[in-house]
């Protein structure tokens, strides 16, 4: 993952493509199954879904870029990121069709208690689509991409000069619905984590 530093958070490289939605996203992503919650993702051919009652992040930023989902072309996906991100009744969920058998939901929640909710801190989501009410404090929309968090400089970043960009000091986010590719934290604290498999469909909305 090629990234440009804001505070704590490393930011990939700007694709060709940006999506010019203001969104903030949070997800566990296939990064869970994958056992580590890396930096870098080989990003699976299938999407999954999140719900989350309410989503609290520091340091936001949101730029376009193109992925390759395994198995198929290219495709836009308007990445959100986080310095730090908080999670209230956070649920995830996959349908993976197994022959024979029929389809199986891979269904993820953590964070249930209000007093003490899933957290994140450097984390980024590959975003295929969004529903949420939304409110931002200092934001900043259509930021040149070189100059986000006033251009920091960074030896292996490779800002693209005219690319569009937004960020915002804080993002509050109530009942999202989200669809992703995928998703990667420096670290991710999951309380009170249940996983379950369905046989049929069992999905977060």
């Amino acid at each position: 993952m090629e990234s440009q530093a804001r505070g704590g958070t490393r930011w990939r490289r700007f694709g060709l493509v940006m999506v010019p939605s203001v969104a903030a996203t949070a997800a566990i992503g296939v990064a869970l199954a994958q056992g580590a919650l890396a930096a870098s993702l080989s990003i699976s051919g299938q999407e999954f879904k999140v719900h989350v009652d309410r989503l609290v992040g520091e340091g936001f930023v949101q730029y376009g870029t193109v992925i390759t989902p395994s198995g198929q072309g290219s495709r836009a996906a308007a990445v959100s990121a986080f310095d730090h991100a908080t999670l209230y009744n956070l649920c995830q969920s996959v349908v993976v069709p197994v022959p024979v058998f029929g389809d199986v939901t891979l269904r993820i929640e953590a964070g249930t208690d209000e007093d003490n909710p899933a957290e994140a801190d450097n984390m980024f989501i590959d975003v295929a689509q969004l529903n949420a009410d939304a409110t931002f404090s200092n934001i900043d929309i259509g930021v040149d991409s070189a100059e986000v968090n006033g251009g920091a400089p960074n030896d292996w970043y490779e800002g693209l000069n005219g690319t569009f960009a937004q960020q915002a000091d804080t993002a509050v986010l109530t009942d999202v619905e989200q669809t992703a590719w995928a998703t990667s934290a420096g670290s991710f604290k999951l309380s009170d984590l249940s996983l379950r498999l369905y046989h049929g469909g069992h999905e977060c909305f």
